[in-house]
């Protein structure tokens, strides 16, 4: 909700447009929701999720994502395949609610599966179809990630393989990499002695040669360095703003840097430009899983509601959700 109302700033004005409205509005460093001013492209497509404004989680593919991993867990446990993810991106995900890699995933779903696929019969074409996209190595295997790591403390490796499932679908190369990390990351943080022995072990789920794995070091590297945001964008100059690498470094800086302020790993991220929302959800929930104090500032406000746009479910609780994924959880890893 931090980065939401101004993602679509991000991408058409730069990390310049943004921070430019950012300090405009008197909100740098970021430290608090976003400010809402009037007669802006943030007031126009991201009012809801403004500061003032905000009345609960909106709905948003992020979300959605993270959810519908909770649900195909909870339905077929961790021996789901990636034509599982398939059915129920066909059963609960509308199309117009998907971007990219997974819009032309979705595409070429429909235009090729056998009409009772939805229902269980073999999907009637080579499902590796679906990831020969021009948006394969971007971000969007990444933030769907989160939950694979959830659920698996301290087993990286198996939040990893989930992760690669999932991915599969509709992505190849760093585009996997990305989403086996985040989801390693997040099942070695809980159990790791610190952030950078999970770092490690995250790491040790990917290839080491691999483009993901140097834009986690690179990331990693920038912890310490005044001008971290401009040799990230510096970097990776000419690099779709949705792409994994770019935005996989990004987040390692925030991370890494922060210390225990959650307001500013995830405020450092949102305001360092790119896919702001995704940066900053997957911070945030890294930052979680240490254990260090979120401040009731940041939950407050939108009152343990969670919007969604699934078919089915419009609405959720964050204490439903805790509820549900600590039980899947627990049905993995039994304490």
């Amino acid at each position: 909700m931090l980065g939401k109302p101004v993602e679509v700033l991000s991408f058409q004005e730069g990390q310049a447009g943004l921070e430019a409205y950012l300090r405009g509005a008197d909100a740098l460093p970021l430290r608090d929701y976003v400010p809402l001013v009037e007669g802006t492209i943030v007031e126009r497509l991201g009012r809801a999720c403004c500061r003032g404004q905000l009345v609960r989680g909106e709905p948003d593919d992020d979300i959605n994502y993270t959810f519908l991993a909770l649900l195909i867990l909870e339905d077929k446990g961790v021996g789901f395949e990636r034509a599982d993810v398939a059915r129920a991106w066909l059963r609960l995900l509308p199309a117009g609610a998907t971007w990219t890699a997974e819009r032309a995933a979705y595409t070429t779903l429909l235009c090729n599966m056998d009409d009772e696929f939805v229902n269980g019969a073999d999907a009637g074409f080579d499902l590796d179809a679906c990831a020969d996209n021009e948006y394969n190595e971007w971000i969007g295997a990444q933030i769907r990630a989160d939950l694979y790591g959830w659920v698996c403390p301290g087993r990286p490796a198996l939040a990893a393989e989930l992760a690669r499932r999932d991915a599969a679908l509709s992505h190849r190369g760093e585009g996997i990499n990305g989403a086996m990390f985040v989801a390693a990351l997040g099942a070695a943080i809980p159990l790791a002695a610190d952030l950078e022995t999970a770092i490690d072990e995250a790491l040790e789920q990917i290839p080491e040669d691999s483009e993901t794995s140097a834009a986690v070091r690179f990331g990693q590297g920038l912890s310490a360095d005044s001008s971290a945001v401009e040799r990230l964008h510096e970097r990776y100059a000419g690099m779709s703003p949705v792409h994994t690498l770019n935005n996989l470094a990004l987040v390692i800086w925030a991370l890494c840097s922060a210390g225990d302020d959650f307001g500013a790993a995830i405020g450092n991220a949102v305001a360092a430009g790119w896919d702001t929302d995704c940066n900053g959800a997957t911070v945030g929930a890294l930052f979680g899983l240490r254990g260090a104090e979120i401040p009731d500032a940041w939950t407050q406000p939108w009152d343990g509601r969670i919007g969604l746009s699934l078919a089915g479910y419009s609405e959720v609780t964050v204490d439903d959700v805790v509820e549900r994924t600590v039980a899947v959880a627990a049905s993995i890893c039994p304490a």
